[in-house]
């Protein structure tokens, strides 16, 4: 489970902030709390703030983090400028609106608990960029017995010697011989077969992050099939079931292969229908699953991710996630994440959102809803309802009608509106 993320000078957040999963001592919604190695964590967390507030960039922080740990053993080496090309290099975007941070490194960290290992013992991973140059990183582990002693795994600072400890003499000095200044030693490591360095990049691997604010990745995702999809009548039969909980209209499925076209063509290529039971007889229409509503096609491209993370104990990171879904659906999500029931592996989700919906008490804890905004300066804050305090000291009270301070500015972090004037063709008047 995800712990705290903590990042750095990125995008629009000048300042270190921290997205901390750790439940505080406030007394709703305990069943909402994970008893995990010697902490209390929690299994949602959804952020709110106005349009350019920076809220899906902290989206962007994680899935940056995320993509360059899976991807940096390819950066780098002989012919730089070629690999990163065919790599899909994506270099850092730091604070750009003053100059010092323009030139002063990025940085990122997770604390987070493996729940593959059923240890407890607690992981602290991290490292920071500048340019195209890895300037630091470090792996740190804490047993679940230790209070607050972190023992190294490894540490690495530019300029300065390597530190590895507990690793054979051939592993350093293979990562050593290999290590790139684009590369992590996690993401080399990995490569290079060593398990304790492949453990961290897998963490990573085992979570979810996807971006429904993007046209382009909706239309991607809505055409990726679940696995054993197109051969297996049962996970059909389960698409079917999670298609009833919100609409009972799809009956079934049929799957065709179809001819190729070409002998040089690779992988198989499908027509799917949805399958509808007609009004007035027994038979069934067939729709193509692509000419369903933009909601149903939201739906199919979120449930493999759903069920991966819901059967291995991974964090679903999604950016708007209310987009093309009712708010009912929303929520009937969000209360999956938080069914000790279903959720037996502690799953978590984090989500973006405009929902005024499930900015309620009712359904969630203070400390499970986040918000950000942006200063004069253009720089993004992010923070809790739960150590929120307004201008007198005073803090947000479980009883508050959340949604209705929110929308009235109580909690900062919404648009400051003005008339739009401008499109009536009299603004030079009124000036």
């Amino acid at each position: 489970m995800l712990i705290q993320f903590n990042f750095k000078n990125f995008k629009s957040f000048r300042d270190e902030v921290s997205l901390d999963l750790s439940a505080t001592k406030i007394k709703e919604h305990e069943s909402h709390v994970v008893d995990i190695a010697n902490d209390k964590l929690l299994k949602v967390a959804a952020i709110y703030g106005a349009n350019a507030s920076g809220k899906s960039n902290v989206y962007d922080a994680f899935d940056y983090m995320t993509y360059y740990v899976a991807e940096s053993f390819n950066f780098g080496g002989e012919e730089d400028n070629r690999r990163k090309k065919e790599n899909n290099y994506m270099k850092v975007t730091p604070f750009l609106f003053d100059e010092k941070s323009r030139d002063e490194e990025t940085t990122f960290e997770v604390f987070y608990v493996d729940n593959t290992e059923n240890t407890g013992k607690i992981y602290q991973y991290g490292f920071s960029l500048k340019r195209d140059e890895v300037v630091e990183e470090w792996l740190y582990s804490k047993a679940k017995t230790a209070r607050n002693s972190y023992r190294t795994i490894f540490y690495r600072k530019k300029g300065e010697e390597l530190e590895m400890n507990g690793f054979p003499k051939n592993h350093v000095e293979n990562i050593k011989a290999s290590l790139n200044k684009e590369t992590l030693i996690v993401s080399l490591g990995t490569k290079l077969r060593i398990a304790k360095l492949k453990k961290v990049r897998d963490w990573f691997l085992n979570n979810e992050v996807l971006d429904f604010g993007d046209p382009a990745e909706n239309f991607f995702r809505s055409r990726v099939l679940p696995e054993g999809f197109t051969d297996s009548r049962e996970v059909q039969g389960n698409v079917v079931k999670y298609f009833a909980s919100f609409d009972e209209t799809i009956k079934d499925f049929n799957v065709e292969e179809l001819p190729q076209e070409d002998e040089k063509d690779v992988g198989k290529s499908y027509k799917i229908d949805a399958l509808h039971k007609m009004t007035d007889s027994q038979k069934m229409a067939a729709i193509p699953l692509k000419m369903e509503s933009s909601g149903t096609l939201k739906m199919f491209a979120l449930y493999p991710s759903l069920k991966d993370v819901l059967d291995n104990g991974g964090t679903l990171f999604i950016d708007e996630l209310n987009a093309r879904l009712h708010p009912l659906l929303v929520r009937n999500i969000v209360l999956t994440f938080l069914s000790s029931e279903i959720n037996t592996q502690n799953a978590q989700l984090i989500f973006t959102t405009h929902d005024i919906w499930q900015f309620s008490n009712e359904l969630l804890r203070r400390d499970e809803i986040w918000l950000v905004n942006k200063n004069r300066d253009g720089i993004s804050e992010l923070y809790s309802l739960a150590d929120f305090k307004d201008e007198e000291g005073n803090k947000v009270r479980r009883d508050e009608m959340l949604s209705k301070k929110y929308l009235t500015g109580s909690y900062g972090a919404i648009p400051a509106l003005k008339p739009l004037k401008m499109l009536t063709g009299r603004a030079a008047d009124d000036e």
